[in-house]
């Protein structure tokens, strides 16, 4: 036993099995206590230890469990896996002697387990394989052997097709069907399914069919269920590439109607349109009634994509040719396409009402004509034509009247928990949230303070028993935890060092030595949050400080100027000196410009009192900031920058640097913008515009070229600041407007529609100059920054929330340089049709001059659709100035 222990403490997992083979029972179970004080002590060793001796530590526990049961915890324990090559070749080595059904069990219980089914793929099949028991059957079994067969077809490329390798794969019948049965498909299925692809899972499960592996109809229900479910995309169009090498039958296909329909409503783009394809092949056959089609017609053309509604059209205006009796039943449903976005679309079902209307019963038609009240000014000339006068409810003289949504309002914050199970509870959530709210942050930060001053053994006490389990908490030596803490920003800190994981000595040196300089506003910006962080850990070590003063009183961080003296007098009473990143972090925050404030700050006599006065009479800007062409080519220590990149650049404010502390003084230096990258560029936002929530076009200047690169390089999930921002009761000016620009071109959706939020409460707040903001749209469709085609979708989801005049003058700012290129640029006729649907509700802006080069291109000729939104946009302006 001595030397199976010898092995394992030395890391020689090799040596193990033999040293196993001549132990009874006895020993083994004596071996096993020995076994489990090391695999204690091991996890108070560094990383690199525990890493060595796991492997020899788990074959030899596996060797040594005489139970089914524990025998498998052990080896699906997590603190027993480690990185590398796996030693379940061992671990079978060792339980090679036991008897099969005991091995089975193990096996079963291995792949019942979400954790170690994938992962032990290779040991569970081996101990399945030894013990000719039944084939687990679990998720996550599926994926690793889905995984294992994959990855011997690319070691293997060039051996046999996959076809053959399921032939004679022992687990294969078993399995298959539950490939369509797991929750999320292996991503070895979706590799691209190609002649050069080893695998093709696509094309070798539609032939297993004829192999016998697989029943047919079976193979067609579990497609079509999926693609029915949804999912992500890569997935529905692995089933649907299977579903069409299946090659479905006509009575297949007849007989699945029900299914094709819900496709078609609901699927993604490409089902939906295979779906589309095979109803319409059912209809050619006369497989489809009218009543069908008229329901399936209803959910199609309900949808965004063109395509797919057009093509809906050119199938029901066939049958209504066919079929001269459908028109009462059909007519209807098309005149539904009224409703659609799209202009074009709306033309065509309005065309193909036109031409089948006069066959129409009377009720039919004065239903179709109160749809017909849904079309825009554009139609209102066609609409009187097929009507005999303008649809129900079509006037066309209403007074337009802009829909802004309500300015967003600051809301007070609620003032620290008052009671201690309250503060731990608040604690303890953010303790565990990935990303915790600032509001609550600020809250619990303050709490700790006030409890750590009037009773810190009884909040000590409470934080213990409720974070008990915390690996930080206990566990782990103090000097490992402490050095994971000292990178710390957030509440952790404060708690550990309550909590004795952190020492007094640690405190003072991380106090002492953040200078926050940083390498970039993020770094800044986290530097001073840190910087408080560690001043409130030494403020609860000591319990001298009552509580802090740069607790917002507003949700967005903003401070009351009232409340910061009262907190300052208080203060005085006491005769307690504010921390100094936390009086300069409640200066940034206090709203500037209070007369009446300042005067009661003066009265105070102190030091304190005497900088808020004057920083409140001051009311400037904590930095100016100004418009930066980086294309002039501006020498940056030994770094030449060019680029055609709008930016914004800040002025030095001294007075930062000489009365703020040392984690502050970034932010009174000039502050040039660079592309270079940082990895934190959107770790914190909330906890940024916190610090800064007087400042929002000083925070928009610094972020802005992070936003910028996030936008041009199509980064996903970058423009969370800019609505932050725009929540912000604070001045927005350029940076936050070219901030807005960068946004409407965004390429994911998401990000587009943070941008168009951003857009509404900006002007919602009345600081939106739109027609500079066409200037700035102007300034990057021309550099080929963001493209016509994503601002136009910006600009028509803004426009449909009926903030049309907004949109169209920031849009009339933006389209002459797009007109004036020789070659139109794609995404051009898109916005030209936003731009006409604005005119066509709120008429033309400004002093209604002609949009310069619109007419040119309108007099181009032709049916692209260019010239036509040309054309409709210039009808719809010269009638909306006053100029037809």
């Amino acid at each position: 036993m001595r030397e199976l222990l010898t092995a394992v403490r030395e890391s020689r997992a090799h040596d193990v099995p033999d040293l196993l083979a001549p132990m009874d029972a006895a020993e083994r179970r004596a071996a096993l206590a020995e076994l489990k004080t090391i695999r204690k002590e091991a996890r108070n060793w560094s990383w690199d230890k525990q890493n060595k001796v796991r492997k020899a530590l788990l074959v030899a526990g596996a060797g040594c469990h005489t139970g089914a049961a524990a025998c498998a915890a052990w080896i699906g324990s997590r603190d027993l896996a480690g990185w590398g090559r796996s030693p379940f070749p061992l671990v079978l080595a060792v339980l090679s002697d036991r008897d099969p059904e005991w091995l089975g069990d193990v096996a079963h219980r291995l792949a019942a387990r979400p954790a170690t089914a994938e992962t032990a793929y290779e040991l569970i099949s081996g101990l399945v394989k030894k013990a000719q028991c039944p084939t687990p059957t679990t998720e996550g079994f599926v994926r690793g052997w889905v995984e294992a067969i994959s990855t011997a077809q690319w070691h293997r490329r060039k051996t046999r097709p996959l076809i053959e390798r399921l032939r004679t794969d022992p687990f294969a019948a078993t399995l298959l069907p539950r490939i369509f049965e797991v929750t999320e498909l292996p991503s070895q299925m979706l590799w691209p399914d190609d002649a050069n692809d080893p695998c093709r899972w696509a094309a070798t499960l539609a032939a297993l069919p004829e192999e016998g592996l697989l029943d047919r109809p079976a193979l067609v229900e579990a497609c079509v269920t999926r693609l029915l479910r949804g999912g992500r995309l890569n997935e529905l169009r692995f089933f649907l590439s299977l579903l069409r090498k299946l090659e479905l039958t006509e009575q297949e296909e007849t007989e699945r109607v029900a299914d094709w329909t819900g496709m078609a409503a609901d699927g993604i783009s490409t089902v939906a349109g295979h779906a589309q394809g095979v109803l319409a092949r059912l209809d050619g056959r006369g497989e489809l009634s009218v009543r069908a089609l008229a329901d399936i017609s209803a959910s199609v053309l309900f949808r965004t994509e063109k395509k797919l509604v057009r093509s809906q059209l050119v199938l029901l205006g066939k049958v209504l040719r066919r079929e001269p009796s459908a028109v009462d039943e059909l007519l209807p449903v098309v005149a539904g396409a009224f409703e659609h976005e799209d202009i074009d679309i709306q033309e065509r079902a309005l065309k193909l009402v036109a031409r089948y209307l006069p066959a129409a019963a009377a009720p039919v038609r004065e239903e179709i004509a109160l749809s017909a009240a849904l079309l825009g000014p554009a139609h209102r000339t066609m609409v009187a034509e097929v009507f005999g006068s303008p649809a129900a409810g079509q006037s066309g003289t209403e007074e337009y009247e802009e829909l802004l949504p309500p300015a967003p309002a600051p809301q007070p914050l609620d003032p620290a928990p008052a009671t201690l199970p309250e503060l731990v509870e608040e604690v303890v959530t953010l303790v565990r949230s990935a990303t915790p709210d600032v509001t609550a942050f600020e809250r619990s930060l303050d709490g700790l303070v006030r409890h750590a001053h009037t009773d810190r053994p009884a909040l000590t006490d409470a934080l213990r028993d409720a974070l008990a389990g915390e690996w930080w908490v206990e566990g782990e030596p103090p000097s490992q935890s402490e050095r994971y803490l000292r990178s710390e920003t957030g509440i952790k800190v404060v708690v550990a060092t309550l909590l004795g994981r952190v020492s007094a000595r640690a405190v003072k040196e991380e106090r002492e030595s953040w200078t926050g300089t940083g390498t970039c506003v993020h770094a800044a910006l986290n530097g001073i949050l840190k910087a408080r962080v560690w001043e409130a850990a030494d403020a609860v070590l000591t319990g001298g400080t009552p509580f802090l003063l740069a607790v917002p009183t507003w949700h967005t961080g903003s401070l009351d100027p009232a409340v910061l003296v009262e907190r300052l007098r208080t203060c005085q009473q006491l005769g307690v000196r504010p921390g100094e990143a936390d009086f300069a972090q409640a200066l940034l925050r206090v709203r500037r410009g209070d007369q009446h404030g300042a005067a009661e700050a003066a009265l105070l006599g102190t030091a304190e009192g005497d900088r808020l006065a004057a920083w409140l009479r001051a009311d400037e800007p904590l930095a100016r900031v100004y418009r930066f062409d980086l294309e002039n080519r501006v020498r940056q220590g030994q770094t030449v920058v060019r680029s055609s990149r709008p930016l914004m650049a800040s002025r030095e404010r001294q007075f930062i640097e000489e009365e703020f502390p040392r984690s502050f003084h970034w932010l009174g230096r000039p502050q040039i913008p660079t592309h270079s990258h940082c990895h934190h560029w959107d770790d914190h936002p909330n906890q940024w515009t916190a610090t800064l929530p007087e400042d929002a076009e000083t925070l928009a200047a610094w972020l802005l070229p992070h936003i910028a690169t996030g936008v041009i390089e199509e980064i996903r999930d970058t423009l969370r600041p800019l609505l932050l921002l725009a929540e912000l009761d604070a001045p927005a000016g350029e940076a936050v407007r070219l901030m807005v620009a960068y946004g409407l071109g965004a390429r994911h959706p998401e990000d587009r529609l943070l941008a168009v939020d951003a857009l509404l409460m900006v002007a919602a707040r009345q600081q939106l100059d739109a027609e500079l903001l066409g200037e700035q749209l102007a300034a990057l469709l021309g550099s080929g920054l963001i493209k016509p085609s994503r601002l136009a979708e910006s600009a028509r989801t803004a426009a449909a929330t009926g903030a049309y005049r907004t949109v169209l003058s920031a849009l009339t700012g933006a389209l002459p340089g797009l007109l004036a290129q020789e070659k139109a640029p794609r995404g051009l006729s898109d916005l030209l049709s936003v731009a006409a649907e604005c005119v066509e509700h709120c008429g033309a802006v400004g002093d209604g001059e002609p949009i310069p080069g619109l007419a040119e291109t309108a007099g181009r000729g032709g049916s692209s659709q260019l010239v036509r939104q040309a054309v409709r946009l210039k009808a719809a302006w010269e009638q909306g100035s006053g100029r037809a």
